[in-house]
């Protein structure tokens, strides 16, 4: 079994066949599917698809950073009270964090609300699923504040540097998250993972969005996930079944509290 753990098959991009996307993850091996919530307006047909496909795709709640705005608190505020609903479908955090990519403008902002949302994952016992993007420095500085917690879960769509991998793994209960841009030709993962313990890492797609070669450029979906699969077997030099095992039981591992 092979476990997507981070996949928006819920979105508008996959509303003209999302059966049949389904279906091809299940034949390709992919046996659970975790779906990261964007915003207050995603959660609906989030969790839309997860009854759907209820034991196969699992929810979780959070606030994207690139969704925070000047009324972030407004939808933190409408977001928190699902949690403390009698049992809530809700498996993680997620997917929250810093993206000072495309905007710096609500810096601050993303800041609290990624504090708000640790709080969220520690109150609640759930994992906590992270988004980083051009806000290394400033991501670790926050999670240092919580490195004597028992906050575990996954550094999502990692690409850093040696280094940062480092770094990153001295928080014990978190994983990396490694997708397509493994597969792609100008990546510097392969190196980096070489000084990653496999028992580190969990695969993951980010559909529909980081396809994998041969489908790069294209929509990603869940069943792409044995691309990255032989990617990083290749890169351990162990067999496929073996990384999927290992994988596996990390995506376990943070999910189920293993």
């Amino acid at each position: 079994m092979i476990i997507d753990t981070h996949s928006h098959l819920f979105t508008e991009e996959f509303d003209d066949d999302l059966p049949e996307v389904m279906s091809r993850a299940r034949e390709a091996g992919v046996g659970r599917i975790y779906m990261p919530n964007i915003d207050a307006s995603t959660v609906e047909a989030l969790l839309r698809v997860c009854r759907a496909y209820e034991g196969y795709c699992f929810p979780m709640l959070g606030l994207h950073p690139t969704s925070v705005n000047a009324g972030y608190q407004a939808e933190l505020d409408a977001m928190k009270p699902m949690l403390d609903e009698p049992s809530h479908p809700f498996v993680a955090i997620g997917e929250v964090g810093l993206d000072l990519y495309w905007d710096k403008t609500f810096r601050h902002e993303q800041e609290d609300a990624f504090r708000q949302q640790i709080a969220w994952a520690l109150e609640y016992d759930l994992p906590l699923v992270i988004h980083c993007r051009e806000a290394f420095d400033e991501l670790y500085a926050i999670m240092c504040d919580y490195r004597q917690t028992s906050l575990r879960g996954i550094f999502h769509s990692f690409t850093g540097s040696a280094e940062d991998a480092r770094r990153l793994l001295s928080f014990e209960g978190f994983m990396l998250g490694i997708n397509g841009v493994l597969t792609f030709k100008k990546s510097n993962l392969p190196g980096v993972l070489t000084g990653v313990p496999l028992e580190r890492v969990v695969l993951e797609t980010d559909s529909p969005y980081l396809a994998p070669v041969p489908h790069r450029g294209k929509r990603n979906e869940s069943a792409f996930v044995r691309y990255t699969l032989a990617h990083v077997a290749s890169v351990y030099g162990r067999d496929v079944e073996e990384v999927a095992d290992v994988t596996t039981k990390n995506a376990k591992k943070v999910f189920e509290k293993e």
